[in-house]
């Protein structure tokens, strides 16, 4: 089954959880300072939502001319490629989450990047066999996964589209033919990548130009291409596929770029409460930690502004990130523990962890066990929400890993360093890590597009974020606010955020004492989540975008 028909007896036989986790690699996109009010706008019929103005402008120009969603997202997904390349685009992958008002199904799109034939489980391994530093393995050729995001956007399109597909592509080659200004937010992330992102020719000539236009004619000319080909083009040898190929040294192949797919699974909906909470599955482990914590937190009075309530959602999300690293992957190379780490029994017994005092937690015990795994990905990440005038509603996360990705380029985009989000070590005290690189694996992702659904079945709130393993966390902190808090959508996006991770409260801002005295150990830290969301309420489409970073809400 690879989508789902919403029914009555769906919304009332399902539940959700999630929060964040860090280990000793670096943050490669770093947080870059707010705007002075979130970005958000009201409409009636239609509204998307994405990282960038001149991406959301796109999208909205698509919906306005009677595009699905599904349009809209290709559309800004394409002039998000070339605006905020730190993020995302053509070079990497992504998952969508999409709701067909027509059929009343939601249906869940897994277009990640693939470990290359080349792949060895001691790829990233030293000579004495300990890990190699996360730049070293990074930057360069090694870390290219075969991309997704051109087949997903061909399969979007073929399954959901309306208008045809050339009519998706004018705004970002205009763009790239013309220049586009960099925006404040580049600019800071160009300067801080100095010394990486400089390494390549193409890169270094590009990026560091002494200009604040950029112009990227390689770029218009692939998505010429793309539009009169479509996907072929990457996939083929003879065409970019060849320079793909030749971009990495061989270690991605031509079997490699025959041999990907991008493949529909079943969503992951549970119910919270009297609400339907949909998300993508393995191997993302974002809805799936989402949903565990939520279904923790369940029984409890989670109240605003209590340092109960921190403490508790903090303990929460330590648990299901806890069973996060040990067992969550890639589901066609692996057991997959979804049904298990949902069960109720289950969740009963690890909610029975939680005390007034906040603790470090190993994961649960299930039938396959694995090795933990504390490796987490990186937020080079965007995400786009959309609702059109047919009522169709897309949440669309898309990454090429760190900021910039592997820092190379090849056709006037940039290719993902998608291969350092597997496990650098195989094993951990003899036992298996379940995101260990296999060839023909995808990595384990954070990205949760999620889209939540009222008792009736109608689609009340779509969200998703960047921010790498982050994503769980600011996901999970929004949905309790604007569900359970009945927050609007614009204070939640811009609420202070706080991360729980394996022993440690990241927050941005100062927090109670009583959560010291609860044992929580602190850390004060600037965080770069991208969330972006779409809250239906009374009949309107009210659109928010995060103020840490320079997205935009266009609607009518």
């Amino acid at each position: 089954m690879k989508n789902i028909l919403l029914s009555t007896s769906l919304l009332f036989g399902l539940t959700l959880g999630s929060f964040a986790h860090a280990d000793n690699r670096p943050q490669p996109e770093i947080a870059t300072g707010t705007v002075e009010q979130v970005q958000s706008a009201i409409g009636d019929n239609f509204m998307i939502v994405t990282a960038n103005p001149l991406a959301t402008q796109a999208g909205y120009d698509i919906l306005k001319s009677g595009g699905t969603a599904a349009d809209a997202a290709i559309a800004a997904q394409l002039v998000l490629g070339l605006v905020e390349p730190q993020s995302s685009g053509l070079g990497g992958g992504a998952f969508t989450l999409y709701f067909d008002a027509q059929t009343n199904r939601i249906t869940s799109l897994d277009g990640r990047e693939v470990a290359p034939s080349s792949a060895t489980q001691h790829m990233f391994l030293n000579e004495d066999g300990t890990p190699m530093e996360f730049w070293d393995a990074a930057i360069g050729s090694q870390s290219v996964g075969v991309p997704g995001t051109p087949l997903l956007l061909e399969v979007m399109h073929e399954k959901f589209g309306q208008l045809e597909w050339d009519a998706l592509f004018p705004s970002a080659i205009q763009l790239a033919t013309n220049g586009f200004e960099k925006s404040p937010r580049l600019q800071k992330m160009i300067d801080a990548d100095k010394g990486k992102l400089d390494r390549f020719v193409r890169t270094q000539s590009y990026f560091y130009n002494n200009s604040p236009m950029l112009i990227n004619a390689a770029y218009a000319k692939t998505l010429e291409d793309y539009k009169d080909h479509k996907s072929a083009i990457f996939y083929d040898p003879d065409a970019i596929g060849g320079d793909i190929i030749q971009a990495t040294d061989n270690r991605i192949t031509a079997d490699d770029l025959k041999n990907y797919k991008v493949i529909e699974r079943t969503p992951l909906c549970e119910r919270y409460k009297n609400k339907t909470i949909c998300s993508m599955n393995e191997p993302s482990s974002g809805g799936l930690t989402i949903i565990q914590a939520l279904k923790l937190l369940e029984p409890y009075d989670i109240e605003p502004n209590k340092a109960k309530s921190t403490h508790l959602i903090a303990e929460a999300s330590k648990l299901a990130f806890s069973d996060r690293n040990a067992y969550m992957a890639d589901p066609d190379f692996v057991k997959t523990t979804s049904t298990d780490l949902l069960n109720d029994a289950y969740i009963e017994k690890r909610r029975s962890l939680i005390t007034d005092k906040a603790q470090t937690y190993q994961a649960g015990t299930i039938d396959e066990v694995y090795a933990p795994d504390t490796s987490v990905d990186k937020p080079g990440t965007t995400h786009i929400v959309a609702i059109d005038q047919y009522g169709n509603a897309l949440s669309m996360t898309s990454t090429i890993e760190s900021a910039f990705g592997s820092k190379m380029m090849t056709n006037g985009f940039l290719l993902n360093n998608e291969m350092t989000d597997f496990s650098f070590e195989p094993t951990r005290n003899e036992a298996p890590v379940a995101n260990a690189i296999e060839a023909g694996k995808r990595p384990r992702s954070s990205m949760a597009p999620t889209i939540i659904f009222d008792h009736s079945g109608k689609p009340e709130l779509l969200i998703g974020s960047a921010g790498g393993s982050s994503i769980i966390g600011y996901v999970l902190q929004r949905i309790i606010a604007i569900l359970d808090w009945d927050m609007s959508v614009e204070k939640a996006l811009a609420m202070p955020s706080f991360l729980a991770k394996t022993d440690a409260l990241q927050t941005e801002k100062p927090v109670s004492l009583k959560l010291h005295r609860m044992g929580h150990k602190v850390e004060l830290v600037d965080m770069n989540s991208g969330l972006t969301a779409i809250h239906v309420k009374e009949s309107k489409l009210i659109g928010a975008a995060d103020p840490r970073r320079e997205g935009t809400a266009l609607g009518e």
